[in-house]
């Protein structure tokens, strides 16, 4: 029965939440592992392996497949939101906080602070930032909405990246509207929508949680598989959003990329070593105290790993430059390609953005990869060919990028249309380079 599915649904979900609030706080009240400790004997490694080496990438990957369905049955804050604010104060969500912004600004502070405090490293780190983010989407919850998931909807770090490679899903909640319109109002209840999505008119997988609380409404409303990317294909150019592109062009395709590179890069450390002795040749060395506080800055001693303030401006300025130049040629690259195409160059611009997110997803779980092969590593496990593979996944997502374009730009002569796919690639050309830089030059 309906409700006796609820109820199985909610207690799956109650054993999520436990397991997952306990794997973040624990680990962060335990010693720093030893340096002979295994991933079998030290909670800490362990909880490390789970999150950041099995959990966050293949969350990314499940996207391709089954859409948000990590959002809507499995996420412990979306769950957490959801309780809360049946019980909170039921208030109207703000108008601030519909801002079309809060993606991008969330997942970019988010992933750069947490380079800052070495959040895949420590657990009293992944405590601060997974913690404080749940207990940010609880308060939210207490005070907005009723039953809902405001917190989700507006300001979750990764919610904009998943509803950007949901787009991509094999399957989604299909809602025919004719059906719906021809249904008796009267015979049916309102859907209780989490995620605060307007069911009547919803034409993809990218907002939709996956929960399937709408199944079968109204006669109207069914799962059902479809072709990848035809979603990103089908939208109209009137419903691309600049701040959807700015994520994707500088947030997942910058940002990410050089929050996954920075800490292999021969560059940062040739600019760190050049600084440090300006510094020291001109008597200044308040840049090179280590004294900040881990929340601020990592700071573990006692694991020979301290930051100084250098290091933090260091990293910092490396993100920044990366995420400004590779999202810089990226963006100026589909401008030109947009200018290839009849129509508004700029239109054509920001519609042609969205069939890089193949491209955007490969490369962030490429980079989450590189945590799984490296505790894997430190377990006396070599994967020599991993670097052949992440290479080969890069080189799908370029190839399923530069087929959804084609397709989106529509009939083209030949030249023009070979001009156009000369232009996509080398529009990818530095997601790849870098890539390939560090797998095969560093």
């Amino acid at each position: 029965s309906a409700p006796g599915s609820l109820v199985r649904s909610s207690t799956a979900m109650a054993r999520v939440v436990v397991f997952y609030l306990g794997l973040v706080t624990v680990p962060a009240f335990m010693p720093l592992p030893a340096a002979d400790a295994h991933v079998y004997d030290n909670l800490v490694l362990f909880a490390q392996l789970l999150f950041w080496g099995i959990w966050w990438p293949f969350v990314i990957f499940s996207m391709f497949l089954v859409g948000r369905v990590w959002c809507g049955v499995l996420c412990p804050e979306g769950a957490l939101s959801e309780w809360a604010s049946r019980v909170g104060m039921g208030r109207a969500v703000p108008r601030w906080m519909k801002w079309g912004g809060w993606p991008f600004v969330a997942f970019v502070l988010t992933t750069i602070y947490g380079q800052l405090v070495s959040v895949y490293e420590y657990p009293q780190a992944a405590l601060l930032v997974l913690g404080g983010s749940t207990v940010a989407a609880v308060a939210v919850g207490l005070v907005y909405g009723r039953g809902k998931r405001v917190w989700c909807r507006h300001l979750c770090p990764v919610n904009g990246v998943f509803a950007l490679l949901a787009r991509l899903s094999l399957l989604q909640f299909r809602v025919d509207r004719a059906a719906w319109d021809r249904a008796p109002q009267s015979a049916h209840l309102p859907v209780e929508c989490a995620p605060l999505i307007d069911v009547r008119r919803m034409s993809g997988a990218s907002e939709c949680h996956m929960c399937g609380r709408c199944a079968g409404h109204r006669g109207a409303v069914e799962l059902e598989a479809r072709l990848p990317g035809s979603e990103v294909v089908a939208q109209p150019p009137q419903a691309a959003r600049v701040w959807e592109v700015r994520l994707l062009v500088f947030g997942m395709l910058g940002v990410a990329l050089g929050a996954f590179q920075w800490s292999a890069s021969p560059w940062l450390v040739a600019a760190k070593q050049g600084l440090a002795e300006w510094l020291v040749a001109h008597d200044s060395f308040w840049l090179l105290q280590d004294n900040a506080p881990w929340w601020l800055l990592t700071h573990y001693p006692q694991a020979n790993d301290t930051f100084s303030w250098l290091d933090g401006l260091l990293v910092l300025g490396y993100i920044g430059i990366q995420a400004l130049l590779v999202g810089g040629w990226i963006w100026g690259m589909l401008r030109l390609a947009g200018s290839q195409i009849p129509g508004d160059a700029r239109g054509n611009a920001l519609r042609l953005t969205y069939a890089l997110i193949p491209l955007g997803g490969f490369s962030v779980f490429v980079g989450l990869s590189l945590l799984t092969t490296g505790q894997l590593q430190g377990e006396g496990i070599a994967l020599h060919w991993a670097g052949t593979v992440r290479l080969a996944l890069i080189a799908v997502g370029i190839g399923w990028s530069l087929v959804l374009a084609l397709r989106m730009a529509g009939p083209l002569g030949r030249a023009r249309r070979a001009g156009l796919a000369g232009t996509l690639l080398l529009a990818m050309l530095p997601v790849a380079g870098l890539w390939w830089i560090q797998f095969y030059v560093w």
